[in-house]
């Protein structure tokens, strides 16, 4: 067995943001993916094989703000509130008359006629796990906290029912680790994430598992590919029937991705020009965004990218100094380049975080967790644009088109074509439904 391991985030829970990805060894010279193909395949069942719930071509690529971002230093600022609610930043004008965002907010601002900014998201938790584990399940979490998911991540069910679009490449991909609650559950480790571990913004940035082991060339794994091909011939002969196979499709889907062009394609990030990774910038953000964009583009139908660092019960200013302008840059390079490329109705963008931050600015100069008010950024997916819902004059609560993470979790199955409703037995062996909420934001479709 192996395990890639992420480096650790903490936020004030204390709960350490480690996550392992393992597979079985199948003898092949190191090679280490042919089991997790093969154990994906035999998970399937006949709904996952219904095509009327298949889109290939449709992928999402989510960001998630771990930690909680504050919607008052984002996306719905108060100038007019009092200025222990309004905190200490300025706000600037976007592209829509009358509507304002944060001043580090820049860039999206100029472009909100191509995004959807959902301003009236709630729940009903302010603790940092069971909220995540909301937003990227649909479902509260209600064991113990830090544990593994009790429900499977949207990119798992993703991985599950759909696959990658193109041959040779994972379907659902973690930039730079899997997200805190983004595992499979009772989905099988199988549709767990393939993870890039490393920061695509360093210049000796590379993907492990996706070269062959050491002292292994091509051409000694084409003797054994040819060997393992002849062994295989020999013993279908002797099985007609099929029940029994030597090497398999699972074993040829990982000799692809190892030894093919597609998938060292779609993450050598060098490729990219200098005025791309500039328009993105480079940070860790800016570049990991624009690896999600070559991914989706070469074929993942789910790319998830962490941007830690929102957990701010201090100096809130200096946070959003630090963090916003590199976010901001990172995000409307994304949402243009989408557009230029004519990937806006292929590729949905998600970015949001566990829950909101407290309308009153507490005496460190920070704002504390508050599930009751939150924002959402949508963009492309072929949605409609703008701004969707209020929250009152202080930030406390939605006052019109009140909605959940599970409504924007049902925008993204929408997206790939997945029916929320559909269900999959748990670990018990009990049916679960991918969402309980299932409503879409009604303003967006």
């Amino acid at each position: 067995m192996f395990s890639i391991a992420g480096p650790a985030e903490t936020c004030c829970d204390g709960v350490r943001r480690r996550h392992f990805l393992k597979a079985g060894a199948i003898g092949l010279a190191g090679l280490t993916l042919a089991d997790v193909f093969a154990m994906r395949a035999q998970a399937k069942t006949d709904s996952a094989k219904d095509a009327a719930l298949q889109s290939k071509h449709k992928s999402v690529i989510f960001i998630e703000l771990a930690g909680g971002p504050t919607h008052f230093e984002t996306y719905d600022p108060k100038p007019s509130a009092p200025r222990e609610f309004r905190g200490p930043l300025d706000v600037v004008q976007t592209s829509t008359p009358g509507v304002f965002f944060s001043q580090y907010m820049r860039e999206q601002a100029k472009l909100l006629g191509k995004l959807a900014i959902v301003r009236s998201v709630r729940h009903n938790s302010n603790s940092h796990d069971p909220s995540s584990h909301l937003a990227q399940t649909g479902y509260l979490k209600r064991g113990q906290k830090g544990g593994f998911n009790e429900m499977p991540c949207f990119g798992a069910v993703a991985a599950r029912v759909l696959g990658p679009s193109q041959p040779g490449l994972p379907a659902y991909v973690a930039v730079p680790r899997i997200m805190r609650n983004g595992g499979a559950s009772y989905l099988g480790s199988a549709n767990n994430p393939f993870e890039t571990i490393g920061d695509p913004a360093k210049k000796n940035f590379s993907v492990r598992n996706l070269a062959l082991s050491q002292g292994l060339s091509g051409a000694r794994l084409e003797d054994r590919r040819a060997l393992l091909t002849s062994l295989d011939t020999q013993r279908r002969l002797q099985d007609l029937e099929g029940s029994a196979e030597a090497i398999d499709d699972f074993t040829h889907q990982a000799l692809e991705m190892v030894t093919g062009t597609r998938a060292q394609a779609a993450f050598d990030i060098a490729r990219e020009n200098d005025k791309t990774r500039d328009t993105y910038g480079r940070t860790d953000v800016g570049q990991s965004l624009l690896l999600a964009r070559r991914l989706v583009e070469a074929g993942v139908t789910c790319v998830t990218v962490t941007y830690p660092g929102w957990d701010n019960h201090a100096e809130i200013a200096k946070a959003m100094r630090t963090r916003g302008p590199a976010y901001d840059q990172a995000v409307a390079a994304l949402v243009a380049d989408l557009f230029d490329r004519g990937l806006d109705k292929d590729v949905l963008l998600v970015a949001i975080g566990e829950f909101g931050r407290t309308p009153r600015v507490n005496r460190n100069g920070g704002r504390d967790h508050w599930g009751s008010a939150m924002s959402a950024l949508l963009a492309g997916g072929g949605l409609k644009t703008g701004i969707v819902g209020a929250t009152n004059s202080k930030g406390e609560v939605p006052v019109e088109a009140p909605y959940t993470p599970e409504n924007v979790l049902a925008m993204i199955y929408r997206h790939l074509g997945i029916d929320s409703s559909q269900t999959f037995n748990d670990l018990a062996g009990r049916p679960r439904h991918l969402l309980e909420d299932r409503r879409l934001i009604e303003e967006l479709v």
